[in-house]
């Protein structure tokens, strides 16, 4: 899969952004084995030591883990992903209702348009 970075952030920061955001919606199950450090920078065409560095600030949120001679693993507690995700969920709101405030919309136009404008499922 080809990853296009940013170039105004360093990469290994959007590296820990991507692993978590697949940590939070469950595309890296909990407990689950992660790839080698080498196959996760071959995928994601990065240098390993970059990669290294975006897995120990995942090791240091604790939303991975290390088993001695076995590799990194997912964390399997539930809280932390489930506050991670809320966090998360909170930037993008955030992000959206400054959009519209942005532009004019109110708080209250905001949600109405996110309602009639977000699809039959809230996505679209």
């Amino acid at each position: 899969m080809d990853y296009i970075f940013d170039n105004e952030r360093p990469i290994y920061i959007q590296l820990v952004e991507l692993i978590r955001t697949g940590i939070v919606s469950g595309k890296f199950q909990k407990g689950q084995k992660l790839p080698s450090v080498r196959e996760l920078a071959l995928a994601m065409k990065v240098n390993p030591n970059t990669m290294q560095k975006a897995l120990a600030e995942l090791e240091n949120e604790k939303l991975i883990y290390t088993e001695r001679t076995n590799g990194k693993y997912v964390t399997e507690d539930e809280r932390l992903i489930e506050k991670v995700k809320k966090e998360l969920a909170g930037e993008k709101v955030n992000s959206y209702l400054n959009s519209m405030n942005d532009i004019g919309i109110s708080y209250e136009e905001a949600i109405k348009y996110l309602q009639e404008l977000g699809g039959k499922n809230g996505i679209s």
